[in-house]
């Protein structure tokens, strides 16, 4: 049940040690990924095996962060910065532990989040952002600054996007998603001496944006309430 890759691009040999809980909560969502997903993979050669990498990725489904860290296990784990109130289950927190993930307090500007992403980035980790903060819903979401001010903090951290296509169909069975991950260094290349964070996951966004446009997530009734709020919203856009 492995995952299809499509590029003949030799893989980097990993050197960073997978923690047990990463491994073991990735071996678990596999088979939802990999097999009922059919899940391929491009890029993987673009993620470097060792040192501080920023993973930075859109974020339309759930399922977008697991199926990220099935997608790059060959290569690295991932550390991604979570919602906080995650973590007030316990048993599912031991987890989030144990698997390196970091608690953020969403729109509240989590200094200490940030904090802990940066003394994991200087350490040498790979944190994965969601810019847009939480799933789209089938609408745009402004990205917010943080990946820019971890990139601005540790700027000898690579850069790597991952446009995830796909994930929106996991819970609509019976039809089978055909789930894709694809890691590309960004086109603008790294931060630029001056640039501003907000400007700098701008730019990121578009270019992931435009191999991944917005999905609408959920079942039939979910996705149907998604769909009437956007349009609900589209008149006020415009008037603004």
């Amino acid at each position: 049940m492995s995952a299809r890759r499509t590029s003949s691009a030799p893989l980097p040999r990993r050197v960073e040690r997978i923690t047990p809980t990463y491994r073991a909560a990735m071996a678990a969502c596999t088979p939802t990924i990999s097999w009922w997903g059919r899940l391929r993979v491009t890029g993987l050669e673009h993620l470097p095996p060792e040192g501080p990498l920023l993973v930075v990725g859109n974020h339309d489904s759930y399922w977008d962060p697991v199926a990220i860290g099935v997608a790059g296990l060959p290569v690295r784990q991932i550390r991604a910065l979570a919602k906080s109130s995650l973590w007030k289950t316990k048993p599912l927190a031991k987890v989030l532990d144990g698997m390196g993930q970091i608690p953020i307090e969403r729109g509240k500007g989590d200094v200490h989040a940030l904090d802990t992403a940066i003394a994991e980035l200087r350490g040498g980790a790979c944190i994965g952002v969601f810019p847009e903060g939480t799933i789209s819903r089938g609408g745009y979401l402004r990205p917010r600054s943080g990946v820019g001010r971890l990139a601005a903090a540790v700027p000898e951290a690579a850069v790597v996007c991952v446009a995830t296509r796909g994930t929106v169909d996991v819970v609509r069975a019976p039809k089978r998603p055909r789930i894709e991950i694809d890691f590309f260094p960004p086109a603008g290349g790294p931060m630029a001496p001056g640039e501003a964070p907000g400007a700098f996951v701008t730019r990121l966004m578009e270019e992931i944006r435009e191999r991944a446009p917005i999905a609408i997530p959920g079942r039939a009734r979910t996705a149907a309430k998604y769909r009437r709020a956007q349009q609900d919203a589209a008149p006020d856009d415009v008037a603004a």
